[in-house]
């Protein structure tokens, strides 16, 4: 199983940004698949996921609105475009996947993670 997350970067507050996890070893719309983030010091806290199998859906409170997950089942894919980015998404964002239903499961513990991708905002 590989996960491997890319997109991230330095952006201005209230810009935009798109990170995709390329995912392969596994059977991709059977699982699950999160985006989670760490702050600096900070600890790891889940953003959204998705089921690409039927393409359901959940996000935290913290960036309803603002972000979108999606998929690409051809690719084997996950994105996640983050909209109005703030100083307080700084982060390290990670993308993992589990053999779960999202919008049951949630971003409850994930089994397989990528190494992460650094999403720096300015103010």
């Amino acid at each position: 199983v590989q996960l491997v997350e890319s997109g991230g970067g330095l952006v201005q507050a209230g810009g935009s940004l798109r990170l995709a996890c390329k995912t392969s070893g596994f059977i991709f719309d059977a699982y699950a698949i999160g985006w989670f983030r760490q702050p600096t010091g900070k600890e790891r806290e889940g953003v959204s996921c998705i089921s690409p199998g039927d393409g359901g859906t959940y996000y935290v409170d913290s960036v309803k609105g603002r972000f979108t997950i999606s998929a690409d089942n051809a690719k084997n894919t996950v994105y996640l475009q983050m909209d109005s980015l703030q100083p307080d998404d700084t982060a390290v964002y990670y993308c993992a996947a589990d053999y779960s239903y999202c919008p049951d499961y949630k971003l409850g513990p994930y089994d397989y993670w990528g190494q992460g991708t650094q999403v720096t905002v300015s103010s």
